[in-house]
């Protein structure tokens, strides 16, 4: 009894207290109220519901799929699934329903799905990925596709891009589809010789060939793969071998690849159409004036403009005159300069190029000397390494890779602008003589057009002038071409989409910024927009199908300016300046990594 008296007095003294007024007279300007969160309040409360659920305890509904029966509460499926919030929260027939049958799903990815529901929180591997991210498609839950979209985009492969590009297309998730055309594009060669693409229908072979987009080095790649196609199936592909050919830019193929692969292909030899295709081929070869009535899109190299390389500013003067041995890069898809290891020599009026993936800085100027020293540098590594020496010391050099080789041509060795050429080969690391070019040449811009080195403009000592050589690699032999319309020296050089462009430099006189293109169809020069700004010394690059323009001397001032010329647009647009650098470049783009 005493206890229980003890017990009444306890709570009786707690209802007085409780109607009690507390003194706050102290506070009562101060916010009168507080709010707590419970941090790990939601995660808590899920996964004790989670609990009971695989209790079997208060669940409401049993999804059926395929022999399996999984039970859930309904208001968790609506409050996390949208598919179920749509379905629970109308007057639909399941609402009332306590089993409901789901069709169109695998039963493990609905299982998963269902513990994301209660948890948040989903595990997805190549197993798994695309079970799951068709039963999120069919549920509405947008998080866990775009999750999965993302997961496979990371594991495109030559042997599996044609069928992610499909299943994208069923699902109708346009970043999966653009992703996997965007990588057939840029690994077209490797994908045409998977199972997926010799075992596609005819309309999207087709649909493949006539793309702008592929990354080719040749024509001949493309003509390879329609051929292998045809081939894999011949009895039944031989009579579509002329619709293929149709979608080949023949004009584009060497004369001797004409003769002597196209013209000898058992299904194109079968194929009176297939003859009469390779025969205006050669007539666009043989007779120029000809050349007008082929359509633009068939007589223009493809490019793959979803590539975007690493541009690379090498070297270069300062505003004192002084050769550097900086080097920074720029990344179009990230829009910064950044700087990497310096060269171990410093190198003014330096020729750069790009083979196998790795830049190459060639003779110039230490300030003291012209060079003929080279140095080779590693992206991956971020390190220079010297390699064997020209034969002859040179700066104001041109420079260009092609055909697995590096040209070297002209330049001036502290007393003579020269005409002599070297070829330097990796696979032997040896350089190599080559003919003398009709001219000596200093400060000419060098370039491949149509498989084959040109030397533009540049000047001897006394002319700057307009004249270009090409070289015939099987006479071992400089042949003057079409002039440019200007006289240049100090300028550059790029070639895109079967066009040659020309940009800035110097014609003694005056500093230009004008820029001229030769058309390989009617064997012209003309002139197009202008940049922006005067540049001689410029340096010339191409990323992503776009022409950059990077720094240069404008007769006034070195120049750390940048501009991107659009040749779809026939327009410029200015870029991020250079961090370290300005005044002349040597500059190269090395193609990312893939």
């Amino acid at each position: 009894m005493l206890k229980n008296c003890s017990s009444m007095n306890l709570i009786d003294k707690a209802e007085k207290s409780c109607n009690m007024m507390l003194g706050w007279g102290e506070f009562e300007n101060e916010v009168a109220e507080e709010t707590m969160q419970a941090n790990n309040f939601a995660f808590e409360a899920f996964s004790t519901m989670q609990d009971i659920r695989r209790q079997g305890k208060m669940c409401d509904v049993t999804l059926k799929v395929g022999g399996n029966k999984f039970s859930a509460h309904r208001i968790i499926l609506a409050a996390s699934i949208p598919y179920f919030s749509s379905m629970f929260t109308s007057d639909m027939l399941e609402t009332s329903k306590n089993e409901i049958v789901i069709q169109g799903i695998d039963e493990d990815a609905l299982e998963v799905l269902v513990n994301y529901a209660y948890s948040g929180h989903i595990t997805v591997n190549v197993n798994n990925v695309q079970a799951i991210m068709v039963g999120a498609n069919y549920l509405q839950l947008q998080a866990v596709k775009n999750f999965c979209c993302t997961f496979i985009k990371k594991r495109l492969h030559p042997s599996n891009c044609l069928g992610v590009r499909q299943f994208g297309e069923m699902l109708m998730c346009a970043p999966l589809v653009e992703r996997a055309n965007s990588y057939l594009h840029q690994h077209f060669v490797e994908v045409s010789k998977s199972e997926e693409f010799l075992q596609l229908p005819k309309e999207n072979v087709i649909n493949i060939l006539s793309q702008n987009e592929l990354n080719v080095k040749s024509e001949e790649q493309v003509f390879y793969a329609a051929a292998a196609w045809v081939k894999y199936d011949d009895e039944t592909r031989n009579k579509w071998m002329d619709e293929l050919l149709q979608q080949v830019r023949l004009p584009l193929l060497r004369p001797e690849f004409l003769a002597d692969v196209v013209q000898v292909d058992p299904a194109a030899k079968s194929c009176l159409r297939c003859r009469d295709l390779v025969d205006k081929a050669k007539d666009y070869l043989l007779m120029p004036d000809r050349r007008s009535e082929f359509p633009p899109n068939m007589v223009r190299p493809r490019y793959c403009t979803e590539i975007q390389d690493t541009i690379y500013a090498v070297g270069g003067i300062t505003s004192a005159g002084e050769a550097l041995n900086t080097v920074e890069k720029y990344s179009p898809m990230i829009g910064r300069w950044e700087m990497t290891s310096p060269m171990r020599t410093c190198r003014s009026r330096v020729g750069v190029a790009v083979l196998a993936g790795q830049l190459y800085a060639v003779g110039g100027y230490d300030g003291m000397h012209r060079l003929n020293t080279v140095e080779m540098y590693t992206p991956d590594t971020d390190e220079w390494c010297d390699i064997k020496p020209m034969h002859e010391k040179r700066s104001a050099l041109g420079c260009v890779a092609h055909d697995d080789q590096i040209f070297v041509c002209g330049g001036y060795n502290g007393v003579d602008s020269l005409s002599t050429c070297e070829v330097y080969r990796p696979h032997t690391q040896t350089w190599q003589f080559i003919s003398k070019m009709n001219k000596s040449r200093s400060a000419a811009a060098v370039g491949v057009f149509e498989g084959t080195v040109y030397v533009l403009g540049g000047h001897d000592g006394l002319s700057i002038f307009n004249t270009i050589e090409s070289y015939d690699r099987k006479k071992d032999k400089w042949c003057m071409s079409v002039p440019m319309l200007s006289k240049r020296c100090r300028h550059g050089v790029a070639s895109l989409q079967g066009r040659m462009f020309v940009f800035g430099g110097y014609d003694g006189q005056k500093f230009l910024k004008s820029v001229e293109v030769f058309d390989r169809v009617t064997s012209q020069w003309s002139f197009v927009v202008q940049m922006s700004m005067r540049r001689s010394r410029v340096g010339v690059t191409i990323s992503g199908g776009k022409i950059y323009a990077l720094g240069g001397y404008d007769g006034c001032s070195n120049l750390s300016s940048v501009e991107v010329y659009d040749p779809e647009l026939n327009s410029w647009k200015d870029s991020d300046r250079m961090w370290a650098h300005d005044g002349g470049v040597g500059v190269g783009a090395v193609p990312l990594s893939m």
